[in-house]
């Protein structure tokens, strides 16, 4: 019988007590830091204040100060439980006012209204060659550490073996495996092949080397951290053949160099292996610059995506190219998120009523049992619209792009998983832009077979397409887009050539009834123009600085690489061979 792993919880103070968790590693993002347990404090607080009072009750004046306070607390509640109720619009239409703008969902309505106008208008057409205008001049970088000059990571011959378990979708357990290298080159320690959790929510049962290729990615690192795919016999027959019961760690979130080097490395030296579980964003963005080039190097260098996913997507993009003729071979890239779950997740309303708010509550209930209907949950859809946090239908984005100036002769290609009621959603979409495509539409079933059921593998043919689109447009947060801008920042020299469109701006837009098509546009082309200034902000970072992510905003860190790196297309043949 397996032994239980020994888990080193980090509590605050590291590496401090021993708990039996049977080698199980939750898939749900890191949690906060812990929260100051000062309850009882507070209330001991609450009662020396209500103790003085009590004793300045004994004068006038204290009592004068004691009602005065009193008063204000009771106002409290009768000022917030209005407010709270006006931000939805429900205080409101007991008053008989308007809702907030924005808040409803009448872009189906605006589009029915403008559509002829929409329809005839491809007179300003953008072209697709000149979207982007502003231009970074990029600095002069010093040369990048390599294998045989410059930084070496293993001074004194290593530490021990480094076992890490990404856990997420793609990109969060590419966040994961980079932060793993980093981690290994600050310890000084041997890694092993991240391990992949399988969890319900992604339903993927792929290893590492289903995704990416093993051998490249342990060949680049050669010389800055050694990569070995499993641990050495000895030590595991020490546990038993059981990796559980290697001795565990749980990291808190953003950890920071300082506690890896006091904490985590005296352990790794005295145990000789350890293992890290979960290990998403468990490293600090702020590290010395040569652990940073670590994550660089493995971002855009080791991590190369394995052959059948490489030749899928190749062709997928030579095919977009060629439907793209009409544009010289640019096309859009959108990556939307309005499948089922997103839309039930979400707790936004869109336009089909009753039915609609009936299936998505049966959605919500089987995904996530009863967590949307606890007492203290409150739902409230319009505010989550004003406040941009609901996904941007098909219908929504068309109708942007066509403000824009994107012509009906645009080919768009669509990242996404099934879209809830595609047919109903996607028609006014078709209807601007009838040269829409998908993964789907551009392969044979026999060609995409081989990739069905696996969701990291789909969305890593996604992931290829869309870097090499003229122009990339987000919809949702989350680590897809922001990797992606990263990586296009890191090839386009600076430029992310992505739309972030100001969603909270949006929606007050698309409810506005008597908006004419030419306001609206000019409100279109405004945001694409932030966008495009948006594109080519680098963050200033100063030593052990870094508030931003380095993968969404490589630069000025990973500059030294690009020199490597031909940003036209059809140079970008190794990213496929």
């Amino acid at each position: 019988m397996a032994m239980k792993p020994r888990s080193h919880s980090h509590n605050g103070n590291g590496y401090a007590s021993d708990a039996s968790d049977g080698g199980s590693s939750s898939p749900s993002p890191p949690p906060s830091p812990p929260r100051h347990s000062g309850l009882s404090h507070c209330r001991r607080r609450v009662r020396s204040k209500v103790q003085y009072a009590q004793s300045l009750k004994e004068g006038f004046g204290g009592s004068i100060l004691l009602r005065r306070n009193l008063r204000y607390l009771l106002l409290l509640p009768l000022l917030y439980v209005p407010g709270l109720l006006m931000c939805v619009g429900s205080f409101s239409a007991l008053l008989g006012r308007p809702t907030p703008p924005g808040s409803v969902y009448r872009s189906h309505e605006m589009f029915r209204r403008l559509w002829r106008d929409i329809e005839a208008d491809n007179s300003s057409a953008i072209e697709l060659s000149s979207v982007w205008k502003f231009k970074r001049k990029l600095k002069e970088q010093r040369p990048c550490p390599n294998s045989t000059s410059g930084q070496r990571f293993e001074s004194s011959g290593p530490s021990g073996y480094l076992i890490v378990e990404a856990n997420g979708g793609l990109n969060q357990q590419r966040s994961a495996i980079c932060n793993a290298v980093a981690v290994a080159g600050l310890l000084n320690a041997i890694l092993v092949i991240p391990q992949f959790d399988f969890h319900s929510v992604w339903r993927d049962p792929s290893e590492f080397g289903d995704i990416y290729d093993e051998d490249h990615f342990i060949a680049t690192l050669e010389g800055y951290v050694k990569v070995v795919k499993k641990l050495p016999d000895a030590l595991m027959e020490m546990h038993d053949y059981n990796i559980t019961n290697v001795p565990t760690f749980r990291i808190q979130a953003w950890a920071s160099v300082s506690y890896y080097l006091e904490e985590v490395y005296p352990v790794l030296q005295k145990q000789g292996v350890i293992r890290v579980a979960p290990f998403a964003n468990r490293l600090a963005m702020n590290v010395p610059r040569h652990i940073q080039y670590l994550r660089c190097l493995t971002n855009y260098e080791a991590l190369k995506f394995s052959s059948p996913i490489s030749i899928l997507a190749n062709k997928i993009v030579n095919r977009m190219v060629e439907k793209s003729s009409r544009t010289g071979g640019k096309y859009v890239s959108v990556h939307l998120r309005f499948e089922e779950d997103m839309v039930a997740f979400s707790c936004c309303v869109y336009d089909g009523g009753k039915a609609e708010n009936i299936e998505m509550d049966s959605v919500r209930e089987k995904g996530w049992r009863g967590k949307f209907k606890r007492k203290d949950r409150i739902i409230l859809p319009g505010l989550n619209r004003i406040t941009g946090k609901c996904p941007l239908s098909p219908l929504e984005v068309g109708m942007m792009l066509r403000g824009m100036g994107f012509c009906n002769g645009t080919s768009i290609y669509l990242a996404s998983g099934k879209i809830y009621q595609a047919e109903r959603h996607l028609a006014p979409l078709l209807k601007m832009f009838p040269h829409l495509h998908t993964k789907e539409s551009l392969v044979t079933p026999d060609e995409l077979a081989p990739f069905k059921g696996y969701s990291s593998r789909l969305a890593a043919l996604d992931y290829m397409v869309c870097l090499f689109s003229e122009v990339f447009v987000t919809t949702q947060g989350g680590n897809f887009p922001h990797f992606l801008m990263g990586h296009r920042r890191f090839l386009y020299y600076g430029h992310a050539k992505t739309i972030m469109p100001d969603k909270r701006k949006l929606v007050v837009l698309l409810q506005d009834m008597g908006l004419s098509w030419k306001a609206f546009k000019y409100q279109m082309k405004e945001m694409l123009d932030e966008s495009d200034r948006k594109g080519i902000l680098v963050p200033r970072v100063r030593k052990f600085n870094r508030k931003t992510s380095v993968y969404t905003y490589p630069l000025p860190e990973c500059r030294c690489l690009q020199k490597s790196h031909n940003t036209e297309r059809n140079s970008n043949s190794s990213f496929f061979n």
